[in-house]
């Protein structure tokens, strides 16, 4: 697994100890605020790439599972979320049809390449129930055509748009789309106090002057 033991190690370099309390109260306001409106407390949610577990700890659903190659992640979840250290490219092995709610957050960047992406999609779509929902947080690259760049393992440029097209072409439908949603990352020089994020959720006309990621959901038909 020596592609898991790398990625804990590039985890441990870029998320410092002493930050991680402040990010899980900042995607705890998050999930509370924003992505619970979207995720039913009887759904079944899967978090693939689930990093440290911020999302998935803290959305509320009747059956959380969560994905990832970092061995590291398993130790940062709670007791009630079910762990699976598969690649996310096979995914379904999870279950087909069994998700409600699949979750990625600044993952898609990631990938090598649109071969790469194409594949993950379809594994979206199979383990998606009928009428269930991708959401999808990451960087807007219209916004951050150098930053975007800054992390040593960002492949993949995407944009609102093209990403749209790519989940079109793969049969789900586009629900919604904000291009400019959350700012880029929450180790930048913006305030990161938990009621300033409650705050920021709640006036939108601040998102188009700070937003960098998009938010996306789409839908698998009925």
């Amino acid at each position: 697994m020596q592609e898991g033991k790398e990625l804990a190690e590039l985890y441990r370099i870029r998320f410092q100890d002493s930050f991680l309390p402040r990010k899980r109260e900042i995607w705890k306001v998050l999930c509370e605020d924003f992505f619970q409106t979207f995720v039913r407390t009887d759904d079944t949610v899967v978090d693939v790439a689930c990093g440290y577990g911020e999302f998935i700890n803290n959305i509320q659903a009747k059956n959380k599972i969560a994905v990832d190659l970092n061995p590291d992640s398993r130790k940062f979840l709670n007791s009630d979320v079910e762990f699976h250290s598969v690649p996310a490219g096979a995914v379904s092995q999870i279950g087909k049809a069994k998700a409600d709610v699949l979750f990625t957050s600044n993952f898609l960047e990631h990938l090598p390449d649109k071969t790469a992406l194409n594949g993950f999609l379809e594994e979206v779509f199979r383990t998606l129930k009928p009428g269930g929902r991708y959401l999808i947080l990451g960087p807007n690259l219209r916004y951050l055509p150098g930053e975007y760049w800054d992390f040593y393992d960002h492949h993949l440029g995407l944009t609102h748009l093209s990403l749209g097209e790519a989940l079109e072409l793969k049969g789900f439908e586009v629900e919604k789309c904000i291009d400019k949603f959350l700012p880029y990352t929450t180790q930048g020089s913006l305030p990161t106090h938990p009621m300033l994020v409650k705050l920021y959720l709640k006036v939108p006309p601040i998102w188009r002057l700070l937003g960098k990621q998009f938010f996306i959901i789409a839908k698998k038909p009925m």
